[in-house]
């Protein structure tokens, strides 16, 4: 006997679709899986996947392995205690020089409080002190040297009695043809020494008028040097230097003189030498604030103690 065709497509049908629905009605495909069973899949899939160093172990549960932890924060040098000292009492050229082994950081830090406290003489003293008494690098050195100039036109000489000044002699020794012309010039510069050190020096100049030929062509030579006043002065080295054009008279007496007192002050004194002049700095302006008025005291006191026997 045979069944029609569609009963046999019936039955078929009626098969898989009674099979589908007794498999399926219980799934819920429309509602999406909660993050705890998307979990637990990614652990059953992950488990069911051998491992790259344990091929054999296919069904171990995988080790989660947290991230590293953040490095620690770095640990902050504790900021030193600044001694700011006696503000009640007189502060002296050498004030805070104590201080100098602490560091230039160290004084930078006392200058700046000083500064905030409204004591400006002890705060210009504390950074004079940061370029003479300690070893700034390039950065430190650059900040007190812009404080100094700050502070420095704000406030009076520090030595405002001409009877207390130390006492020194700028010596030029040049041929007649110049001499005329390099006196105002000499004794200008002297001038500007006395202002230079805070009234702490006065200046006297000399012209020594040496024996040269009228007939001699070229560039006249000039020699420099500072002494003490007394009979056997103590002095500083001397240096020459030519001049093509009176108008770089002055120019030249200012390098000359801020080249001799850094020579001076590093042979003679405990100082930190002041740095050489660069391409295009004044010189004037270096003779005021690369030395300090503790610096400009004692190259003159050094003038005049008696010379150093030579062996």
């Amino acid at each position: 006997m045979r069944v029609p065709i569609l009963a046999v497509l019936f039955l078929a049908l009626a098969v898989v679709g009674g099979v589908w629905w007794n498999q399926t009605r219980h799934m819920d495909f429309l509602t999406p899986p909660t993050p705890t069973e998307l979990q637990a899949i990614r652990v059953r899939v992950e488990s069911s996947l051998p491992r790259a160093d344990q091929v054999d172990d296919a069904i171990s549960v995988p080790v989660l392995i947290p991230p590293p932890a953040p490095p620690p924060p770095p640990v902050e040098k504790p900021k030193p205690v600044i001694e700011l000292g006696d503000l009640k009492a007189p502060p002296t050229l050498q004030s805070y020089a104590e201080q100098s082994p602490k560091g230039s950081e160290y004084l930078i830090a006392l200058a700046n409080v000083l500064e905030q406290k409204g004591e400006f003489q002890r705060a210009l003293l504390a950074w004079e002190r940061v370029i003479d008494s300690t070893k700034p690098d390039e950065s430190q050195a650059g900040v007190a040297l812009a404080a100094i100039k700050r502070l420095r036109p704000t406030l009076p000489d520090w030595s405002a009695k001409p009877a207390t000044s130390i006492v020194i002699a700028l010596h030029a020794g040049t041929g007649k043809k110049l001499a005329k012309t390099l006196t105002p010039v000499l004794e200008a510069v002297a001038r500007d020494l006395e202002k230079a050190s805070s009234g702490i020096v006065k200046v006297k100049a000399t012209v020594d008028i040496g024996k040269t030929s009228s007939a001699t062509k070229g560039p006249t030579p000039v020699a420099l040097w500072l002494a003490g006043t007394d009979k056997k002065p103590s002095s500083t080295e001397v240096l020459s230097f030519t001049v093509d054009a009176p108008d770089a008279l002055r120019q030249d007496i200012l390098k000359t003189v801020y080249l001799l007192v850094r020579s001076h002050l590093s042979r003679s004194t405990a100082h930190t030498p002041p740095p050489g002049l660069s391409a295009h700095e004044d010189p004037q302006d270096a003779l005021h604030y690369r030395i300090t008025r503790l610096g400009w005291r004692d190259f003159a006191t050094s003038l005049t103690l008696p010379p150093k026997k030579t062996p």
